[in-house]
This record gives C-alpha cells, structure tokens and sequence, in this order.
C-alpha cells in the first residue's frame, strides 16, 4: 500500500493479513482469537494415543499485540514440536494492559503476561505471582516490543495538524484512550508532558491540560479508540500506538488515514514475564516451554514478525533485525527510565490518586461546566 499522497508527512508500512486457526475454548476475559488449534483434523485413535506430550499455555496481552502474537506462537509451537517433540498449544486472551494485569492478580491464570506498562507487571509482583527480579530474566530488560506516539489525522489533514503544539489549537478535536484504562494513553500522556517538560512542570503542566481540554472522547484501549477514530468518525485527530496505526490502516485499504510521528517522541517499552506462581504449580514442562517461548520472543524470527506489524525493533532486542528495518519516520525517543526516574516515579507524579492526572482531569471538568452554563445562559437570552 502506497503513504496517502494529501499528507505528505505522514508514512506507512504494509502488514500482511494473517490466517485464523481453530481455537481452544477460551480463558475467561478471551476475545476469541488465539493459536490454539492443531489444523490437522480428524486423526485416527491410534494415532491419537502415539501422540507426543502436549502442553497448554495461556498468555495475557495487551489488544493492539493480538495478531502478531497470533504469528509469534504459531512460529514457535512449529518449531517447539520439531526440536523438543513436545505440541505446546496457546490459548491467548487481549484486553486493556490494565485489566489483563487486574485479572491476572484476581486470578486469571496466565502462564505469561506481555503487558503495555512496566507498571502492570509490577503491580502482579505486588501481589506475589511473579518475582521482582523479572526485568533481568530475559534480554533488553525483558522489553518484547517497542513502538512511539503517532497522530492520525483526517484525508487532506484539514486542520493542519503537524506538531505536539497543534494539538492545543482552538477547534482541534482530539480522541486518545482513556489513561484510567489503557496502557497505550499513559504512554501518550507521558509523550505529552515531554513535549514540554523541558521548560519545567509548570509549562508542561499547563500545555497537557490545554490538550485534554480538547479531548472530545476517551475509549477504553487503543483497539477501541481506533474504531471510534475510523469507523464513527468522531474528532480531527487520533493518539495512538504507531504499529496501532499501521495495521488499522492495512485493514481499511483504500479507507486508509495518513499519520506522522513527532519527531522529539517517547520510547514505549512493553515488556513480558512468566506468571511464577502459576506456572511453578503445574509443573516443570510447562516453565520449561514457557521460558523458551519467552527467549523466542527474542530471535530474530519472533522480532521479524513484530517489525512487519510496525513495532519498532531495538537493536539491544535484536541487532539484526533492527539494522533491516526501514520505511519508519526518524524520531528522537526518549525513555521513562531516564527522563522520570522510571514507572513507579510516574505512576506516584502522574496516575495515583489526586495526582497530576487526576488534576488535570478535575480542572477540565470545571472548565466543561462552566462553558455548558454560559451557553445555556446565551440561549435563554
């Protein structure tokens, strides 16, 4: 698929449509689609009992993840059954980052969750099901993917939105997920605040809130937040992942939308681990081939898949294919780590009770209040 030619700035890579399998029932919280079935059909009973050992994994993942971990499991059961002979099947469920690590703790049992947040797999240590050391478990901090901010915005970008200043303009509609909810809008609320956060808080401050002022809607995910964005066609621009954006694009074919990434961006690092708890109680098979799915993430046959669907491939993740992948605009990425003092730092500043956002959302609210009333006042007059 060629970059919509009304916006110039705006760049997209092609990702193939992928095939469905038949599945296994579900875990509960399921959307419906994983890599569960065998695809062989009806086999004969003696051939049923000469089968190999056969191991079920659950993995929890965040929605905008869904179809390249459709490919990513389907790659390793083949190669799992070739070189071990043991059939590893998936059951595979996608929901918000937030509520999959809320129904993980509450007792969804996945032997591997690969979540938006740093902070949604620190909130599962808390309650005990995995060990605090899992950043150092597996290679880049155990960061699976990463990806950045991007804006799309309507054919012809009539409203000329370009930079994070554009956003706070008068008239500018703005939909981005729901913070409260999903990973994919505390990244985006992050990016905001470093757009500014070199003039000090207080002018950041004030640009976010500028921003959310103009927030006409917050859905629950990134997935959601798309569909409100393509198919109801509410707002003039769109916030969200940019691998969100390419696969979007590439189901709506020539409905597609141009985007840009902001070149002074934010590094969003999405990062998995074994589910300690559950996967010690059903036995050594199983964490045996949940942690080699888990170093599989990280070859080069995993990572190519997540490079196709748009996900951007640090070389400390995978030198090689990193060093292939093209098509992606330049940005300038930073990272929590460096520039927040890390996840736990942003989530006490940002996201807890009564702070930054909560603020900032309180003081919108009022603002809608008070406009809603000098409008009814206007048109008693």
């Amino acid at each position: 698929m060629k970059a919509t030619p009304s916006a110039p700035s705006s760049s997209m890579r092609s990702a193939r449509a992928s095939s469905r399998r038949t599945l296994p029932p579900p875990p509960p919280g399921d959307n419906g689609d994983g890599d569960g079935g065998n695809g062989r059909g009806p086999q004969p009973l003696a051939t049923v009992a000469a089968q190999q050992p056969e191991v079920v994994l659950t993995l929890a993942s965040f929605a905008v993840t869904k179809l390249a971990y459709v490919r990513v499991t389907r790659a390793f059961r083949e190669w799992y059954e070739r070189t071990k002979n043991v059939d590893v099947r998936f059951r595979l469920t996608f929901a918000a980052s937030g509520v999959q690590a809320r129904a993980v703790i509450d007792g969804l049992p996945a032997d591997i969750v690969a979540l938006a947040l740093p902070l949604d797999l620190d909130k599962i240590v808390a309650a005990g099901l995995i060990r605090p050391d899992w950043r150092a478990a597996y290679p880049a901090a155990s960061v699976v993917c990463e990806t950045t901010v991007a804006f799309v915005v309507r054919q012809g970008n009539p409203k000329n939105i370009r930079t994070w200043d554009d956003l706070t303009r008068a008239g500018v509609e703005v939909v981005l997920a729901n913070p409260k909810t999903a990973g994919v809008a505390r990244w985006i609320f992050l990016a905001l605040w470093g757009a500014k956060m070199k003039k000090g808080n207080a002018a950041a401050l004030a640009y976010v809130q500028r921003v959310f002022e103009n927030v006409v809607v917050q859905p629950r995910d990134a997935r959601e937040a798309s569909d409100v964005f393509y198919k109801q066609k509410v707002g003039d621009v769109l916030l969200t992942y940019e691998n969100e954006v390419i696969l979007t694009n590439e189901v709506y074919g020539d409905k597609a939308l141009p985007y840009l990434v902001p070149s002074y961006n934010i590094r969003i690092e999405c990062p998995l681990a074994l589910v300690d708890k559950v996967v010690d109680a059903r036995g050594p098979e199983v964490r045996e081939a949940a942690s080699e799915f888990c170093r599989f993430l990280f070859t080069s046959a995993a990572q190519l898949e997540f490079a196709r669907l748009g996900f951007r491939v640090n070389p400390r993740t995978c030198r090689e294919v990193a060093a292939q992948q093209t098509g992606l605009p330049p940005a300038n990425l930073w990272q929590v780590d460096k520039e927040l003092g890390g996840w736990a730092a942003a989530q006490k500043k940002f996201f807890d009770a009564g702070a930054i956002l909560d603020d900032i959302q309180s003081a919108v609210g009022r603002l809608r209040v008070e406009q809603r009333k000098a409008a009814n006042a206007a048109g008693r007059r």
